[in-house]
């Protein structure tokens, strides 16, 4: 949006500001002036002439002092608020107050009060702090406020972001180990499951070599069709996936022998991932979070599959 950003906005939205202070001003004023409605005698009208209900009439009175100085005191408290505080676009107030310096100036002193006790987490090991169930309480509202937006409340992912709560080692896709599980809220994660449906000879060969990847999970599957996948699996697939789809960590090749599916197991789904490929983008926290902020969410996520429960889960 910046394309459409000017500096002339703030004197326009500025000018408009002052002119409707003045305009409204001299209008109360005019207001204040006028006196009651007169004939063409001059003689003062009782009424303005609108009448409800037979008897209801409007008494031609002007307002009341009171309730015109009211609206004085408004438009003086406006004057000086904008004199004191950044309301005019092009003039940040004598009082120099911004919400941005502000949200900073807060967040500086938030961080300097739980520092300390960050700075006492990342001195623990994490399959160790995992088990405190005062750093777990802290690990699962990060985990609330940062990741369950993909991975669930529960952690249990759905389609596209992986279930972190499998406690095997290799049905993770890159493993779940501390260090493993740092580099990954860290630097975040670029999957590719590159499309290989010419590789395996068309569609006819998309749909034997889905077949063979299901009976690799003892899902059901048409078995003549996975005799003839297999060997196309060996030589399209097992390069990343391994001779017998336990898949790679180090590439992020998922384990096609276990239960855990990261787009779903039924045989459609399956084909149109050989067909037309997949992709999947863990984005970076260190620029949110930070080292120590990232430890402590690293051994809540630890703790999932490691049998570790935060504080206030059953």
């Amino acid at each position: 949006m910046n394309q459409f950003y000017s500096p002339g906005w703030a004197y326009w939205i500025g000018g408009v500001t002052i002119v409707s202070i003045v305009a409204l001003f001299l209008f109360l004023r005019g207001t204040a002036r006028q006196t009651v409605f007169r004939d063409k005698n001059g003689q003062v009208i009782a009424t303005t002439g609108h009448v409800w209900d037979g008897d209801l009439q409007e008494f031609n009175n002007p307002l009341p002092r009171w309730w015109m100085g009211l609206f004085i005191l408004t438009l003086i408290f406006s004057i000086v608020y904008l004199i004191l505080y950044p309301g005019l676009g092009f003039w940040n107030g004598i009082l120099g107050f911004s919400s941005d310096q502000m949200y900073k100036a807060e967040s500086r002193a938030y961080e300097q009060r739980i520092g300390p006790l960050y700075a006492k987490y990342m001195q623990t090991p994490i399959p160790e702090l995992a088990k405190d169930p005062q750093a777990m309480a802290t690990g699962q509202r990060m985990f609330l406020t940062y990741c369950s937006q993909c991975h669930g409340s529960d952690a249990g992912g759905s389609k596209g972001f992986p279930n972190l709560t499998v406690s095997g080692e290799k049905s993770w896709l890159y493993g779940n180990q501390p260090d493993t599980i740092v580099q990954t809220l860290t630097e975040g994660r670029q999957g590719m499951m590159p499309p290989m449906g010419a590789a395996v000879g068309g569609k006819q060969g998309v749909v034997e070599v889905a077949n063979y990847v299901r009976s690799l999970s003892g899902l059901s599957h048409d078995a003549a069709l996975a005799a003839k996948g297999k060997p196309l699996f060996a030589t399209a697939c097992a390069g990343c996936h391994g001779a017998s789809g336990e898949g790679n960590q180090a590439l992020g090749a998922p384990n096609l022998s276990d239960r855990y599916w990261l787009f779903g197991s039924n045989l459609q789904t399956i084909e149109h991932t050989i067909e037309m490929g997949r992709s999947a983008h863990m984005p970076a926290q260190k620029n949110i979070l930070g080292p120590e902020k990232i430890h402590v969410l690293a051994a809540y996520v630890f703790g999932l599959s490691h049998g570790q429960k935060a504080a206030g889960n059953p």
